[in-house]
């Protein structure tokens, strides 16, 4: 082989193994938390006896505090007549609205930019989703969101 060829081989090998390194930097740590809240109507304050169920999801860009979610749900007592995340609150307790949604259809998606204090807040298991309906109008089903590890 020449010195040109082992130079190019050389050359080659480097910029592949640069290339490697630069891609695993930029994958070890992402900066969207992923948090979820399983909805029925036990986790509810005062738990209720309905049959409905549901998933929240939401992702939180913790460089811009820009919230992205998507709540699921079915078998409620009837139409949702209103639907948005409440906090500060642990699991078992109550609080305001906020962030409340356009419309209670599911799926419910859309997004919003947090204060800091709300993106905290969230980030500490403090927020909850909740879906009401007339024959609920405290709440039907709720659910905690919890970060996702």
């Amino acid at each position: 082989m020449t010195k040109y060829g082992t130079f190019l081989r050389a050359a080659l090998v480097t910029g592949v193994a640069s290339a490697a390194l630069v891609g695993c930097g930029m994958m070890s740590k992402s900066n969207v938390a992923t948090f979820s809240g399983a909805m029925n109507a036990a986790s509810e304050v005062p738990p209720n006896m309905t049959r409905g169920s549901g998933m929240a999801e939401a992702w939180l860009n913790r460089d811009t505090n820009v919230l992205k979610y998507k709540i699921t749900y079915s078998g409620l007592s009837g139409p949702a007549t209103m639907a948005h995340f409440h906090g500060p609150a642990a699991a078992g307790a109550n609080a305001g609205v906020v962030l409340p949604f356009a419309n209670p259809a599911s799926p419910i998606e859309g997004q919003a930019t947090l204060t800091p204090a709300q993106a905290a807040d969230l980030s500490a298991g403090k927020w909850y989703a909740n879906v009401h309906t007339a024959a609920n109008p405290g709440g039907e089903i709720r659910g905690q969101m919890l970060p996702k590890m």
